[in-house]
């Protein structure tokens, strides 16, 4: 397949000021950039449908530019009910490299650019701001963004200044990476289209020269109707390990997230979140339907995306791992045993209290819901059912009902 093809396959289409698909397959310049903004210290699989699409342009032969926004960040992406709360300047930094990590992971190029859009808006003049950039634009064209009306409108919540320029901030950025760059794409999801059309808008202004914007559709929960991603409250990140804000998800609960995932989603899922080929997928989907017991299509999905994010390594020990807690006795599980599984399950301190440590692992949304699942007799420690909240004072394995694991080191 070419480009075009392999993206209408795949899903990654929605919004665009391409005409015609086709032109991808041959377009002059082929370089493309992405933006993610550091509001929060990893990405979800929501930001991870965005950075597959990436990933797609980047086999067919485009370079791609990966924008962290330093300068994006500090303001905040307007939301459609209320103003975001600004975040730390130490925070920022401490997201951006983060990120910067997870996104060179996931986009393989060796011909990868990072940057920041801090970087140039440091030493920006704000009254050379408003002289280039804010007299492009009228304040009719930015009312009816749809952000702003939700907003301004009858029972909205009004919007900052600060928040109100976001779009132009990011508009700045396209031009700036088409001038310094020769960047004539950028790609996003579809809730981000308006903001780019910012960018397109000042490049045929200040330029007179053409650019263009792809966009992605928003990835639905099949399961709660909802949008893949943080802000929905059910967020699953490719941060496997906590670096210091809670915001990870262990390699065993993201491979079991895949794996649950319903009959109904999984062709979708599958050409989003793999690399798996057209021939491979419709093979899967075959099997699957012929044998629907054994799961083949989401056993395929989880040990693709999780190949995608962790590694094939991660991925291969993580399957080991289920097939293990789901079908071993784990009072047999030596602490050895029980250590060598907590790279890949939440982790508890050991000496700290059940219910603590069910909280801390994301087994129990609380306390008061721990002492209930408890209560009910649906927590065991080292496969013996506990009711109380006791002290765990040795290496052990959580469990919570039939599926739900964590490691007590």
């Amino acid at each position: 397949m070419n480009l075009s093809e392999e993206l209408i396959w795949r899903g990654f289409y929605a919004e665009t000021s391409i005409k015609d698909p086709a032109e991808l397959d041959n377009r002059a310049s082929k370089k493309f950039y992405w933006g993610a903004d550091p509001s929060a210290d990893s990405l979800t699989i929501g930001n991870l449908a965005a950075a597959m699409m990436c990933a797609c342009f980047v086999r067919h032969g485009y370079q791609p530019y990966l924008l962290v926004g330093g300068a994006t960040g500090q303001i905040g992406d307007p939301k459609d009910n209320g103003e975001r709360d600004l975040k730390p300047l130490e925070e920022v930094e401490h997201n951006k490299a983060c990120i910067g990590e997870q996104m060179r992971r996931i986009v393989r190029s060796d011909e990868l650019v990072m940057v920041d859009n801090y970087d140039w808006f440091k030493e920006m003049n704000y009254l050379v701001f408003l002289r280039e950039v804010g007299k492009a634009f009228s304040m009719t064209q930015l009312l009816d963004r749809q952000f702003v009306q939700n907003r301004i409108g009858e029972g909205g919540s009004g919007i900052s200044y600060a928040e109100f320029s976001y779009t132009l901030i990011q508009g700045y950025d396209f031009l700036h990476l088409y001038r310094e760059y020769g960047v004539d794409l950028q790609l996003c999801g579809a809730d981000q289209f308006g903001n780019c059309s910012s960018g397109i808008h000042l490049i045929k202004r200040l330029e007179g020269a053409t650019a263009d914007a792809w966009s992605t559709p928003l990835i639905i929960d099949p399961a709660t109707g909802r949008k893949f991603g943080k802000s929905e409250g059910n967020a699953v990140w490719l941060a496997s390990k906590d670096n210091g804000s809670g915001n990870y998800t262990s390699i065993f609960d993201f491979y079991q997230f895949w794996i649950n995932q319903p009959d109904s989603a999984v062709e979708y899922l599958l050409k989003i979140y793999t690399l798996l080929e057209r021939p491979e997928v419709a093979e899967i989907l075959k099997q699957h339907v012929e044998h629907p017991e054994q799961r083949v299509a989401q056993k395929a999905l989880a040990k693709g995306v999780t190949e995608v994010v962790h590694g094939k390594d991660a991925a291969e020990a993580v399957i080991g791992l289920s097939e293990r807690l789901f079908t071993e006795d784990l009072s047999s599980l030596s602490g050895e045993e029980i250590v060598e599984m907590g790279e890949y399950l939440a982790k508890g301190q050991m000496g700290s209290r059940l219910f603590d440590i069910l909280v801390k692992t994301g087994l129990a949304s609380s306390k008061t819901e721990a002492r209930k699942l408890a209560t009910a007799g649906a927590i065991t420690v080292n496969g013996t059912k506990v009711t109380e909240d006791v002290s765990v004072d040795q290496i052990a394995i959580v469990k919570r009902g039939k599926n739900k694991f964590a490691v007590v080191m």
